[in-house]
């Protein structure tokens, strides 16, 4: 007996152990299905947090109208709260999305952000009050869920690679994407511009395709519709453009200024954006001064006639443009832009008077002035004189003074050799008046000799 217990126990001691493919792959099977494993554990773990990041999905998918009185407020509520987990989600740095997941998600922000816009309201009052924008526009219901998922997006753009992304945000989500600047409601379109914008800035490939397409916007504005909000939202992205190009500019960049940002000028609605142009321009200038002489003749060539804002704002802009455009050309530009500031302190409106008066505290304005003396100076004198003798406004009528007064210190031999210029041709226009009704009463004499104009004859009729 102990024999055999000896010989049994030696045996299971030098028995080996199976090696084979078989063994290996039952072992891992076991050790995959062990409870107790870790790696399960974590597998168990990471599964039901992707369960959960597609049930809030999924939940989110449903567009709520806020006027349907079936709708229930709960689940209102309800997907509010899930928007805000999946914006949590997206921004724990220790989460990682897969495809699945990123499918889905692309999915929910697409099928809640291109949604049909409400007609536009009655937009020409705002188009005259750009600062009043919001006195006429009635917040929508749809913002707090969409608020969470302009986040959601941006942050999505902001920390994955756009290696990843580009799959889902490709040419036709980008198209989509610049029609919501449609909106009427200002902080959609704000968050709009913060994507938009992030997306040229990560994503280098569509910077191009992106360019045109905020072009074919503006000149489907311009030519078009003249009917558009997101203007000043665009033009502000474009800022930022613009600011980061080289010099010397490629001549895509110069066609865009020549061909989009000028003409925008002429839009009656210009008012509302501006600000924002005149940066675009103005940038443009500061790369290359050469471009401040196209710039000019384009303003000119909009002026409005009888838009007395746009007369305001577009005097700021030319007295922006004289600081920054290139002094070898001030000769050239110096008449056509004193000329147009002439008719502007003509004006009746006392605030464009005003504002053309006051262009002449700036040093630089004056010096390209000076640059062309004998070509500038009878248009202006010839401008303040009238103004004195005829402008209905005494503080106008005392600005002119004060520009009189320190044109004459600048050239009072040329201002005295134009003052008596305006008044020989006064005398000459007088005397040709005086000449033109003598011979009316020439020929009226002489009519009356020859017996053209004789007292009426009655006939007298018998009944």
């Amino acid at each position: 007996m102990g024999v055999s217990r000896n010989s049994k126990e030696t045996s299971s001691k030098t028995k080996p152990r199976s090696t084979t493919l078989k063994y290996l792959f039952d072992l891992d099977s076991n050790f995959g299905n062990n409870p107790s494993s870790p790696n399960n554990g974590k597998r168990s773990s990471f599964d039901s947090e992707n369960e959960e990041i597609l049930s809030a999905i999924s939940i989110c998918s449903t567009v709520f109208t806020f006027t349907d009185p079936a709708e229930s407020p709960s689940q209102q509520e309800l997907k509010r709260l899930k928007l805000s987990q999946l914006l949590a989600s997206t921004k724990s740095p220790k989460k990682t999305l897969d495809d699945r997941i990123l499918s889905r998600l692309i999915s929910m922000l697409s099928t809640n952000l291109f949604r049909p816009l409400p007609p536009p309201s009655n937009t020409s009052i705002i188009s005259e009050l750009a600062d009043d924008e919001e006195l006429f526009y009635s917040p929508g219901p749809l913002w707090p869920h969409l608020q969470i998922v302009y986040d959601i997006l941006l942050r999505l753009v902001l920390d994955m690679d756009p290696k990843t992304l580009r799959e889902y945000i490709n040419y036709q989500f980008l198209i989509n994407l610049l029609s919501l600047f449609q909106t009427e409601d200002p902080r959609e379109r704000d968050s709009l511009k913060n994507v938009y914008h992030r997306i040229y800035a990560k994503f280098t490939f569509y910077r191009s395709f992106m360019r045109k397409s905020m072009n074919d916007v503006f000149l489907h504005y311009v030519y078009e519709t003249e009917k558009l909000c997101g203007i000043g939202e665009l033009l502000e992205i474009w800022g930022s453009i613009i600011n980061g190009f080289t010099v010397p500019l490629k001549e895509e960049h110069k066609l865009f200024l020549m061909r989009v940002l000028i003409p925008l000028h002429k839009v009656k609605g210009m008012q509302v954006y501006h600000r924002q142009l005149a940066y675009c321009v103005s940038q443009f200038v500061q790369k290359e001064p050469t471009l401040g002489g196209v710039v000019v003749r384009g303003i000119l060539k909009y002026w409005p006639v009888t838009n007395c804002q746009k007369e305001v704002m577009l005097i700021g802009e030319l007295e922006e443009m004289v600081e920054n455009i290139d002094p070898d050309q001030y000769r050239k530009l110096a008449l056509p832009i004193c000329t147009q500031i002439t008719r502007c302190l003509n004006s009746c409106n006392s605030q464009v008077a005003e504002r053309a008066l006051y262009i002449w505290n700036n040093e630089q304005f004056v010096k390209m002035a000076q640059s062309a003396l004998e070509e500038v100076f009878p248009v202006i004198v010839e401008g303040m004189e009238r103004n004195l003798k005829l402008h209905w406004s005494k503080s106008v009528k005392q600005l002119t003074e004060n520009v009189k007064l320190m044109l004459e210190e600048m050239a009072s031999s040329l201002y005295s050799r134009c003052l008596q210029d305006i008044n020989l041709r006064e005398s000459e226009a007088q005397q040709e008046e005086i000449n033109r009704k003598q011979r009316w009463e020439r020929i009226e004499m002489a009519a009356s000799l020859n017996g053209i104009l004789q007292q009426k004859q009655y006939i007298c009729v018998s009944h």
